[in-house]
């Protein structure tokens, strides 16, 4: 047997029903007060200091991914039997 039920309603409506509570109010609290957190960071960074540390990161990644691809090629070339 196969039922299926279809419920057309809003998420204020679903929240009601199921007796859970209305968090808008706070969501939106948490969300404001996360926006305003990250603008008083963004505000104090100095971007040739951000520059320095992304572009740094971005060297170190290139460089080891380099190194991984040397190592796989070196033992694929070396470690595996061709049944020759």
């Amino acid at each position: 047997m196969k039922l299926k039920i279809e419920v057309d309603c809003t998420p204020e409506e679903a929240r009601t029903f199921l007796g859970l509570p209305d968090v808008t109010g706070l969501n939106t609290h948490l969300v404001n007060e996360m926006k305003a957190r990250m603008d008083q960071n963004v505000a104090m960074l100095q971007p040739d200091e951000l520059m320095k540390t992304w572009m740094s990161l971005g060297g170190q990644a290139t460089e080891q991914f380099r190194k991984l691809m040397t190592a796989a090629a070196a033992a694929s070339m070396g470690g595996v039997s061709r049944g020759e």
